[in-house]
């Protein structure tokens, strides 16, 4: 899939989505409203972009995902990640760390990551 980026209110709109789906169009009305404060015209004009988009459906006044949480996530990490230290993870890490200790189970968990996904 062509990698669409989400604007931060229709992130937090998916957020609650990923969160409540399958969902009716109205509950979801009641819970933009509540977290982010929006009209209901607000809420179907986001869920018609985002079904247009691809990111969710809207069949029969309920609302679907159509693209895991987890797939944004990683589409939205490698954005970033290319963007901000042209591509480099150890950069990234590095910037990320920022002279921040780690525990010895997090390193562990980073270690197990890495060898899990090195070539080879």
């Amino acid at each position: 899939m062509e990698y669409l980026k989400l604007c931060d209110s229709d992130y937090r709109f998916m957020l609650i989505v990923w969160e409540n789906a399958p969902v009716s169009s109205g509950e979801l009305v009641k819970l933009c409203r509540e977290r982010l404060g929006w009209k209901k015209s607000t809420t179907y004009t986001v869920i018609k972009k985002l079904s247009e988009k691809g990111y969710i459906e809207n069949i029969d006044a309920t609302v679907r995902v159509r693209i895991p949480k987890d797939q944004v996530q990683a589409q939205e990490t490698d954005y970033f990640v290319e963007r901000t230290f042209d591509g480099s993870l150890p950069l990234f890490l590095n910037a990320f760390l920022g002279g921040k200790t780690i525990s010895r189970q997090e390193a562990e968990q980073i270690r197990r990551l890495i060898d899990e996904h090195e070539e080879g």
